[in-house]
């Protein structure tokens, strides 16, 4: 089990597979993504931007950067602080690397006039923070200093937060379903000893948070999730829904959360107009699908041991002419792979036998061969990842077939039946 778990090491698969690597001249905790990474996490952020779109949210843009007074507010300055950057003095002001993005789409929201009519309103955002994790716990991709996290935020009237918040965590089964991941376990994350509205740790009305956490409880029962509760492990601003997931060694880590918070829509002075014509408050539903690019990523890589489903595999199909007389079929064929937005590419023979080509793309979860008989017929020999042979099919149908079949975003393989 301990060689099992070596071996889909994220650390040590994801660098023998070129997705990502390191450099002490970038700094620890600052990965960078090579080619083949960085077409996993894109087709992995264009699926997320997809789903919210259907989902009715507005993705939106916002600073890295902040100044110190807008993280004063919003409570990160006080209870945060340690795993913040110091701020840098611009211009006679202090600016800081944010460390979360809920402010921003906090000052987004209040940046016009809200009628409850417009409400519940979305704000997505894939975008950048960055946190002074220390040396002792960076590694590969799961702990970093900098990442990219797949974050919204939901502004509601009070009525509006349970619904917004259980749609929240359905989104995120839906895509753990096309990612092929299973949650370790659901937690509902609540304050430890010292309570909110004390000088510790958490912030806020004690009755604010009992009514976030009893509203959070019921949407997991609601769902038929089993869940437990995690005390100590909520937000400095309120409790929250942690999706828990394992890694190789069964060690867990949060990929997924969904919080309710009415603590930073008051810090704010965020209001809306209701249809009594009276100011009120919204409620401010925090949620993030995935987590950060660089912690699904990561478990990805140990979850499929670089055997990603078809849609996120860094190459999806090798075209594979037996000998040099099929190279301009083999051409032809990865170019019209190409233009279906398949991610393709020919291995011709001067990569060495057939057999060592297509041991060397075993990852590849298709495979075309071209002999001659189906380069003359305008045909492939589809060979599927797991070892599975199609008989030889139209290069067009095949294309079309598995073209269909990774803009499903399943976890299985095209077969042609």
């Amino acid at each position: 089990m301990a060689w099992e778990a070596a071996m889909h090491d994220h650390r040590k698969l994801g660098r023998e597979l070129g997705l990502f690597d390191t450099d002490p001249l970038i700094g620890a905790g600052l990965p960078f993504w090579l080619p083949a990474g960085a077409a996993v996490r894109h087709a992995l952020e264009e699926y997320l931007r997809e789903l919210e779109r259907r989902a009715g949210y507005s993705h939106v843009y916002s600073p890295v950067l902040g100044k110190r007074e807008l993280y004063e507010i919003s409570g990160h300055w006080s209870h945060y602080r340690d795993g913040m950057y110091p701020p840098m003095e611009v211009g006679g002001e202090q600016v800081v690397l944010r460390p979360s993005l809920c402010p921003h789409h906090a000052l987004l929201y209040r940046s016009r006039g809200r009628s409850y009519r417009e409400l519940p309103l979305r704000l997505a955002e894939l975008g950048g923070q960055y946190r002074t994790e220390l040396s002792g716990v960076l590694g590969g991709l799961t702990r970093v200093r900098a990442m990219q996290l797949n974050d919204a935020h939901i502004f509601c009237t009070p009525d509006q937060a349970a619904a917004e918040a259980r749609a929240a965590l359905a989104m995120i089964r839906q895509a753990y379903a096309a990612l092929g991941i299973e949650p370790a376990r659901y937690r509902l994350s609540l304050p430890g000893p010292a309570r909110p509205g004390s000088a510790g740790k958490y912030v806020g009305d004690p009755q604010i948070w009992d009514q976030a956490a009893a509203m959070l409880a019921g949407i997991l029962d609601d769902s038929g999730l089993p869940w437990e509760a995690g005390q100590g492990e909520a937000a400095f601003y309120g409790p929250k829904i942690d999706v828990q997931v394992a890694d190789a060694a069964e060690r867990e880590a949060t990929l997924s959360t969904v919080q309710v918070d009415f603590y930073q829509p008051d810090r704010f002075g965020l209001q809306y107009t209701g249809a009594d014509g009276g100011r009120h408050r919204p409620v401010m539903v925090h949620r993030s699908i995935v987590g950060s690019m660089e912690r699904a990523v990561a478990h990805l890589i140990e979850r499929h041991g670089g055997a990603f489903p078809d849609w996120l595999a860094p190459e999806q199909l090798v075209v594979l002419p037996v000998t040099d007389a099929q190279a301009a079929a083999a051409a032809s064929v990865c170019g019209h792979a190409t233009g279906l937005g398949l991610r393709a590419r020919v291995a011709g023979p001067d990569s060495g036998t057939l057999n060592r080509r297509i041991r060397s793309s075993r990852l590849v979860p298709y495979q075309a061969v071209i002999g001659g008989r189906e380069a003359a017929a305008g045909q492939v020999a589809v060979r599927l990842r797991d070892g599975r042979r199609l008989p030889s099919l139209p290069a067009a149908a095949a294309l079309a077939g598995i073209a269909a079949h990774v803009a499903a975003h399943r976890i299985d393989l095209w077969d042609a039946a």
